[in-house]
Formats: C-alpha cells, sequence, structure tokens
C-alpha cells in the first residue's frame, strides 16, 4: 500500500516518518529565513508597480479554497468599478515557463486547469507565468487592468505587494504545525502575523474573517448550458472522482446531499485520459468544476460537476475595500510628493519587504 504523506502532515500528533524528517524541515526552515533576510536587505531585489497588487496564498500545502476565493474577490472588485487582472502560475500546463495570456480556446495541458477556470469565471483578463513579476508586467501591457490578483505566490517575494491575504483551511488548519518535509507548512505559522487578513476556509464568527464554500448546481460537463438545481439531481450512488488539492472537502460536500459515494481520487492538476473516468456501468459520474475543465473533449452525457461559491463574510468584503482606498489615498499622496523638487521626497523605496 503506498503511503499518504499527506495523511502524516494532518495529524495533530508527529507521525514516526514526520519525526524523521524533522533535520530536513529545519534545514528547509533556515533556507526560508535566509531567503526572506536576503529580500529585507536588499541582496534580492523586489519589484513594484504603479497598480495595487493583491497576493492570495496560503502556508501550507494542499487545497485551502484559494481559486474560489479569488474568484469571489474579482467579482466584489467588478462590482465596485475596478477592473482586475489575474496572474497564475499555470500549474499543471506547460506554457508557464515564460508569461502567456490565458485564451478561452487554451487547453488545461497548456495552461494549467485553475487558469482556465479563473478565466472561465471572471471574464477578466488572466496571466500565466512561473516569473510573477513578467507575468504582471504582461498583464499590464495586454490589458487596461487597475488592480492585479496573484493567485498563490505568496512566498515569491520578488513580486511586490500592497495586500497579502492567506488562506487557511477551517478543518485541517495547519496539521502537525511543522515545515517541509515533515509537516504541511510552506512557512512557519508565525509568518501570519506579517500578513493583511487571515480567512478561515469553514470558520465561522463575526470577529474572524472567514468564507464559506456552497454548493450552487450541477452543470452537464458534456453542455454546459445545461444545468440541474441541487434539489432536482436524482439522489442515486454515483462515481465521485477528484484530482483536488484536498479531495476529501468535495467528497463530505456531495456526502451531506444525500448521494452514496464510490469515490476516485487522482493527483491534483492531473489531466485525465478517456480511460480513467469511464467505469463501465451506467452510474453518473460527479466532479469538481476544476476537473471539467479538464474533460470538455471527453464526450459523455453521464458526466456532471458540481459548481461552487465562495461567499465572503462582509466583515472581509469592507476590510479589502477599505484597504484599497487607504492604498489610493496613499498614492494621491505620493503623487502630490513626487511632483516637488525635493530629492529625498522623491525617493520611491521599490525593494522594501514586511520584516
Amino acid at each position: 500500500m503506498q503511503f499518504d504523506l499527506m495523511k502524516c502532515w494532518y495529524r495533530k500528533s508527529l507521525h514516526p516518518v514526520a519525526m524523521l524528517l524533522l533535520p530536513l524541515s529545519w534545514l528547509f526552515g533556515c533556507g526560508v529565513a535566509l531567503r526572506r533576510l536576503f529580500f529585507r536587505i536588499g541582496l534580492f531585489k523586489t519589484c513594484h508597480f504603479d497598480v495595487p497588487v493583491i497576493v492570495v496564498g496560503n502556508i501550507t500545502v494542499g487545497g485551502t479554497g484559494k481559486t474560489p476565493f479569488v474568484i469571489s474577490l474579482v467579482k466584489l472588485l467588478q462590482s465596485h468599478g475596478y477592473r482586475p487582472g489575474i496572474v497564475s502560475r499555470g500549474v499543471g500546463g506547460k506554457r508557464h515557463t515564460k508569461p502567456h495570456r490565458v485564451r478561452e480556446t487554451d487547453k488545461a495541458g497548456d495552461v494549467g486547469d485553475e487558469a482556465l477556470l479563473l478565466l472561465q469565471n471572471t471574464h477578466c483578463p488572466v496571466v500565466i507565468g512561473v516569473d510573477r513579476v513578467a507575468a504582471v508586467r504582461e498583464l499590464l501591457r495586454q490589458s487596461a487592468c487597475d488592480i492585479v490578483i496573484s493567485d498563490d505566490g505568496l512566498q515569491h517575494y520578488h513580486l511586490g505587494r500592497d495586500l497579502e491575504i492567506v488562506m487557511v483551511d477551517a478543518e485541517r488548519g495547519y496539521g502537525n504545525e511543522c515545515l517541509l518535509p515533515a509537516g504541511p507548512l510552506r512557512e512557519p505559522v508565525s509568518r501570519l502575523k506579517k500578513v493583511d487578513m487571515v480567512v478561515i476556509n469553514g470558520g465561522a464568527g463575526n470577529d474572524r474573517f472567514t468564507m464559506t464554500l456552497e454548493p450552487a448546481e450541477f452543470v452537464s460537463v458534456k453542455n454546459p448550458q445545461k444545468k440541474i438545481s441541487l434539489s432536482e439531481f436524482s439522489r442515486d450512488k454515483i462515481h465521485a472522482v477528484t484530482g483536488i488539492g484536498n479531495p476529501h472537502r468535495f467528497f463530505m460536500t456531495l456526502t451531506s446531499l444525500g448521494f452514496d459515494l464510490v469515490r476516485h481520487v487522482f493527483p491534483d492538476h492531473y489531466l485525465y485520459l478517456p480511460h480513467d473516468i469511464d467505469f463501465k456501468d451506467n452510474l453518473k459520474v460527479m466532479m469538481t468544476e476544476k476537473d471539467a475543465v479538464k474533460c470538455r473533449a471527453i464526450v459523455n452525457e453521464h458526466y456532471w460537476y458540481l459548481r461552487i461559491t465562495a461567499k465572503i463574510n462582509n466583515r472581509l468584503e469592507q476590510a479589502i475595500l477599505l484597504k484599497l482606498k487607504s492604498l489610493e489615498a496613499c498614492d494621491e499622496h505620493k503623487k502630490a510628493f513626487t511632483n516637488t523638487s525635493d530629492p529625498i521626497a522623491n525617493r520611491v523605496q521599490c525593494d522594501d519587504i514586511r520584516s
């Protein structure tokens, strides 16, 4: 049986395997600390832009609901008159080695599943690229966006940011709170003290920034115009297929809706082949929307996906909008100073990073 390292990470007590990996985690932690130090002292450069940059990321490995949050964030900004654009790494695609603007005709194998999902749900410009700074430059060159959202990239310190939002899964939290590879952490939990907002996916309470993922409807993979409400879809035994960072959440949602599941788990960002989901029976196959964008060429009337929406609490919405307003006011103040002849006032700190 294959060892599941993810299950080892997401338990409160240290698994024996995690204990063996602790020395490597300490080395990883030293590397993380040194890298941040090099950016702070200017040995490594941070590039800033004349439009606000929002980074939505996480400090853990595995799904935290980041992509649906970005979609909701874009819609919030659009409803308040902003023209957002998105940069993403393009994980799972082949074209992310240099900046590429995503098109509806692109394939998931080229640009990644998340990039296509973002484009289809927001209809705003999306550019993928391993180098986020180069991706932002390309985004600003090709579009008229006035605010940039980086889907992931919290640890990509070369990209200057005006607002950092970190997603945390309420159920899994920080696992055993160890750094990679003994645990799921990319950075220590103390990093959260430096970010602007921590959003709890699945959390509750008016005193916290929270988001909930709510099932909306079932959509045919073969014909996306065909949609069935949650109450009208027959509650039969189904094949539940997923290739996401946290498949347990998807399975729990389907179970709560009353389905009897035959579970099929694939690696995150997996590119499906027809035989992968051809189960030689008449049961419906249910998947996530992220999986569905990779199955557009696999035509079968039994294939459906569950569309979900991310609901951000009002306190978080207001905090984001207030932060952007303060950035705009600061920018106007800076412009007033840069019009003076004072060389000290004209200095722009382009290489700073939160200490």
